[in-house]
């Protein structure tokens, strides 16, 4: 078994942004594989670390050298022309005589001998080093003048290179390559030498430097519970601020800080932004679920007096930050929403789309109608009329505080600043709820309004922004999406879903901006269709029955909700016994049909010695509503009604047809997708004794047409209630 060693890679530099340590630990990690895997070298594992201030890989059990290989490549055929035998030459770098001509084909063996490890890894380091994809990079020195000099996210100051005990010499222009690093900025800030791989995670331990990213999360993450939990108070947990903090230290230390309880008077959401944001702190809320005047700050130091001054530095700093955003909010609560969104006509939504207090006049219009034509429905607390006017109240208001100072501060808080602002001056509970909350749902995963104004302005606001952007033919590309349409469409379809809504995006997009001509209209229409078939999807509903839930006779029906819960009784429909069988016989009589060209329509055009006797004047009967003759009628103009002597099967079916279509139909009419599929069911037996007993192809053609005639109406019978055509099996 041939020796291996560990190799150690440290790259030492000024500090890293916390968020960009996640991915160059795994970019690190890949190049390396990489390079690895080109020189054929094996291993038993890569592991990264980072820190504020390294990007750091240990590779486990390299070997030594590579392994000698011998390659055989395919060269040109003999007799080709001898430019084509030049070129191969140059290639591979051999002369005519060192080819192997086998069945008029030249073949050359070319023997690569075995390198050093070290010499695979010096070039390796290099090209990291050079190719590292940062997501923004800088030059530095008097080196940067020149467009070639080294990048790195921040100045590059020296590079460990251990392969076992042995320094791996990498030549980079003005980086140090050794076996020499640095500890902790504050507790030992002087040279340490690293002995390899071995040695690295706890040298640097001891030096007050903790690599493991994970450990650190860990200490940041139990140390601030554990503060909070000292304090008699719950820590809001924030996974996203439990890595940033660790990203921004080396030696992480946790501690309880506090600020005055008169803040808690601004809306807690800006006091949880102003800590998070801008000061990387945790908050936490008492017993009664009220957000407490303290926070944990993570220190990059144990201090000597137990972090009392690192505290109240960052006690004075929240608080300064915290009498700004007190400032803002008593300057805003003074002024009515309704004067700020006079101010709406000065701020443009789109250059092309005018301003966006026009978009509220659109929105406030659309949140009225929907509640008004009962596509919104109430809760009862209130009469629709008083419904539609808290809708419309929500939509002219729910924009006003995108000119508030609080917004201009925390612009992540529009919305929600502007439902606090409602509440304080006197806004009933369902308009403020309704501007608060009217943006949501904002991304898969974040909670879909339920209560009836926040349903009808959300679903206002959505729909009008894409129809606008539609309408002037500013459609989403690829992966550009400027204006967040697929998040507005998926809006749209997780509000019809959760509220069980009964809505046509067609007719509404038309209240809204009149009828959207031609194409325009219809690509609007489809791409809703496109995020449904993907919600859909997720929620484990074969891609076929949404197709065929979908593409019902060929279009889409118009409403949303029916192909969810088509798509659904489908689903259940087809894994039962009767569907998988019923299916198999839908397309048997389809591919007889095809085979045939027989269409149920064709033939009652043509065929009119079968029919009726066409007198050029209306049919008396085209207006009997009773069933029984209705269908009586139906089948003198196709003459399609069994005779006496028709086989058993034949009039077996003929009468499964004659009861099921009318419950199917009825089903179909009151939206009951799972009673239209069990009215199917009903023709299971029918057909499979039919295409068991019965010749369609029969040598009397009336007869044969009397039986593709029930083979049409089984067909047909069967796509009116979902396209069976589209579902695979």
């Amino acid at each position: 078994m041939s020796a291996t060693a560990d190799f150690l890679l440290e790259l030492l530099s000024e500090e890293i942004p916390a968020r960009m340590q996640a991915r160059a630990r795994n970019d690190l990690a890949k190049m390396m594989a990489e390079a690895l895997a080109t020189a054929g070298l094996d291993h038993e594992g890569i592991t990264a670390f980072s820190t504020p201030r390294r990007l750091a890989l240990i590779v486990a059990g390299l070997p030594l050298a590579t392994e000698a290989v011998s390659e055989e490549v395919k060269g040109p055929r003999s007799s080709a022309p001898p430019q084509a035998l030049e070129g191969f030459l140059r290639k591979t770098g051999l002369t005519q005589d060192q080819l192997e001509e086998r069945d008029g084909v030249w073949f050359a063996r070319i023997d690569k001998p075995g390198r050093a490890t070290a010499e695979v890894l010096a070039e390796a380091v290099a090209a990291i080093v050079r190719d590292f994809p940062w997501p923004k990079s800088m030059r530095w020195g008097a080196a940067s003048v020149s467009p070639a000099s080294l990048r790195w996210v921040r100045p590059l100051h020296s590079i460990v290179a251990l392969l076992g005990e042995d320094i791996v010499s990498v030549a980079i222009d003005g980086v140090a390559c050794g076996a020499a690093t640095l500890g902790h900025r504050f507790h030992h800030p002087g040279v340490i030498t690293i002995g390899g791989a071995h040695d690295y995670v706890e040298k640097l331990r001891a030096c007050r430097v903790l690599v493991d990213q994970a450990e650190r999360e860990g200490i940041v993450r139990a140390g601030a519970i554990e503060a909070a939990e000292n304090a008699g108070f719950l820590l809001v947990e924030d996974e996203g601020l439990v890595v940033e903090n660790a990203g921004l230290t080396e030696w992480p230390v946790p501690l309880l800080g506090s600020f005055d309880p008169d803040y808690l008077d601004v809306p807690e959401e800006v006091i949880q932004l102003t800590a998070r944001i801008n000061q990387k702190y945790f908050v936490m809320r008492d017993g009664a679920g009220k957000l407490a005047p303290h926070f944990v700050c993570t220190a990059n130091i144990d201090a000597n007096d137990g972090g009392a001054a690192i505290v109240a530095g960052n006690e004075r700093v929240l608080a300064a930050r915290l009498s700004d955003a007190r400032f803002f909010w008593q300057q805003d609560v003074k002024v009515p929403l309704e004067e700020q969104a006079k101010k709406l006509g000065q701020i443009v939504f789109h250059e092309k789309l005018g301003t966006v207090a026009d978009k509220v006049e659109r929105v406030a219009k659309l949140a009225r109608w929907l509640v008004e034509e009962d596509i919104v429905k109430g809760d009862g607390r209130v009469t629709r009329d008083v419904l539609a006017d808290e809708a419309e109240r929500a939509a002219r208001l729910a924009k006003a505080d995108l000119v508030t100072g609080m917004v201009g501060e925390f612009p992540e808080l529009q919305g929600v600043i502007g439902g606090y602002l409602a509440r304080a001056q006197g806004e009933p509970d369902a308009v403020a709820d309704a501007i608060r909350d009217h943006y949501k749902p904002v991304g898969q995963g974040d909670d879909v309004p339920t209560a009836p104004v926040t349903v009808a302005v959300s679903l206002a606001d959505k729909l009008d922004t894409l129809a606008a952007f539609f309408g002037d033919e500013m459609f989403p590309t690829g992966s550009k999406d400027p204006f967040a349409l697929r998040r507005a469409a998926l809006g749209v379809i997780a509000l019809i879903r959760g509220n069980e809504l009964k809505l046509e995006v067609g007719e509404v997009i038309r209240q809204g901006w009149g009828a959207p001509s031609g194409e325009i209209g219809e690509t609007l229409i489809d791409f809703h269709i496109d995020r449904l078939k993907i919600a859909l999807k997720d929620d484990g509903i074969r891609h076929d029955l949404i197709a065929a839930s979908t593409d019902w006779h060929g279009k889409f029906d118009g409403r949303l909700d029916r192909v969810e819960r088509r798509a659904s009784a489908l689903q259940g429909f087809v894994e039962t016994d009767e569907g998988t069988n019923l299916l198999a016989a839908y397309k048997r009589a389809s591919n007889i049909l095809k085979k045939e060209n027989w269409d149920l329509p064709r033939v009652m055009a043509t065929r009119g010695e079968q029919g009726i006797p066409q007198t050029g004047e209306e049919d008396p009967l085209s207006m009997v509503e009773e069933p029984a003759i209705a269908r009586a009628v139906a089948d003198m103009a196709l003459g399609s009604a069994a005779p006496a002597d028709a086989p058993a099967e034949e009039a077996a079916l003929t009468e499964a047809l004659d009861r099921a279509e009318p419950l199917a139909a009825s089903a179909i009419e009151a939206e009951d997708f799972t009673g239209a599929m069990a009215a199917l069911a009903s023709l299971r037996a029918p057909i499979d004794a039919f295409f068991d007993k019965v010749t369609v192809n029969d040598p009397v053609a009336e007869v044969r047409a009397r039986r593709l005639n029930l083979l049409a109406r089984f067909r047909d019978a069967v796509h009116r209630v979902a396209d069976f055509s589209r579902i695979e099996g």
